[in-house]
């Protein structure tokens, strides 16, 4: 017997307050934000980004909250929180093993993106294409990314 579910099938489960979504067949929760990210327990450290990204290899750290560090976490800018977000938080960011940080700026309309281990960070507007190395199959112009 598979794992794998048909559309009908999807669509005749119980109504849950859980989202989820179907993708090959196979039923996936969905984190949306905003959401938890416990970096370190012990410490009472929790923060919320904006978005992220956790792959598949990693998907056990998310429960009831995320209970590790994203794979790629985005903070949108905003005027009063960027600074916290480019140095406290980025700082965190590193210590506790995100890979890449993207910083999406209206203003400009750039996208930042910062190697967490210390790669360096190139930025991206207009007509440029978006490089990742968290998500390398990613085409996307920068400009897109505030439509």
């Amino acid at each position: 017997m598979s794992d794998r579910m048909s559309t009908d099938e999807y669509f005749r489960r119980p109504e849950s307050n859980r989202p989820a979504e179907l993708v090959q067949g196979f039923v996936r929760d969905v984190v949306l934000s905003p959401m938890d990210v416990v970096l370190d327990k012990d410490a009472g450290l929790v923060v919320q980004p904006d978005l992220m990204f956790i792959s598949n290899a990693r998907a056990s750290i998310i429960q009831n909250h995320i209970w590790g560090a994203p794979d790629l976490v985005v903070e949108v800018a905003s005027p009063n929180p960027e600074h916290r977000d480019r140095t406290i938080k980025l700082a965190l960011y590193r210590k506790y093993g995100v890979r890449e940080c993207w910083f999406v700026q209206e203003r400009g309309q750039r996208v930042d993106i910062v190697d967490c281990s210390g790669g360096g960070e190139v930025s991206f507007a207009g007509a440029q294409m978006v490089r990742s190395q968290v998500l390398d199959e990613l085409t996307v112009k920068a400009g897109d990314c505030f439509l």
